[in-house]
């Protein structure tokens, strides 16, 4: 059964950070062969609240069916929709640079409707040439294409002393969303939507964690012989 896309709502941020944890589950029950899944199923798995998974799943619209749940394909689809995962969002890249190539080859990051269509640079020997099937540009023409393609995303993964530059550049042409993965705040205007991908900030808290179990597991007693 196809879903009939409505217009995408405004959601919680807590619950969209959420959906994508409900999709890696579904997809792996896909290919277990399982149709229906209860809210309280998926907490279960997930080890959140079965209470907040409920209302997650109210908000895309989609009605369970008594005694089976929801049916995974069509949940499958509410919540691609809620991400806007079912359009194509062309973007841009900046910064063709290691993080900037491994981006552009992960090429699961099609299915989330996401497509970087061009890249730029400053360093001219990068210039020309193709890095994952997608050229490298100067970055002198990132505005003006900005504007002749209407492109709503731009993503920034220059060093952090050029970023906000960069950023300037994006949101002259046009761009409307930045994914910033240089290590440096944005200043940006109230209307642009910013997300920081911050690996300093992930790692941090993965080391301070390991640190503190670490410490706990050396002041336990020694066992005794």
């Amino acid at each position: 059964m196809e879903i009939r896309k409505e217009p995408v709502k405004a959601l919680p941020e807590p619950t969209l950070r959420r959906f994508p944890k409900y999709l890696q589950l579904l997809k792996r029950l896909k290919i277990e062969n399982i149709r229906y899944i209860a809210s309280n199923m998926i907490a279960d798995e997930l080890g959140l609240d079965s209470i907040q998974v409920r209302k997650d799943l109210s908000l895309t619209g989609i009605i369970g069916k008594p005694k089976l749940g929801f049916d995974l394909d069509e949940l499958t689809q509410s919540l691609f929709h809620s991400l806007n995962w079912d359009n194509i969002n062309e973007a841009f890249l900046v910064g063709a640079g290691s993080l900037g190539n491994a981006i552009m080859g992960y090429k699961n990051i099609s299915a989330y409707g996401f497509k970087i269509i061009a890249a730029f640079d400053n360093d001219a020997s990068k210039i020309g040439s193709i890095m994952n099937n997608i050229e490298i540009l100067p970055i002198e023409n990132l505005t003006d294409m900005i504007v002749s393609m209407n492109i709503n995303i731009g993503v920034i993964t220059t060093p952090e002393e050029t970023a906000q530059q960069i950023a300037n550049l994006m949101i002259s042409g046009g761009i409307k969303a930045i994914w910033n993965f240089a290590p440096v705040h944005l200043k940006v205007p109230e209307n642009i939507i910013i997300e920081n991908a911050q690996l300093s900030q992930s790692l941090g808290v993965l080391t301070h964690k390991l640190a503190v179990v670490m410490k706990s597991h050396s002041s336990l007693p020694a066992k005794e012989n």
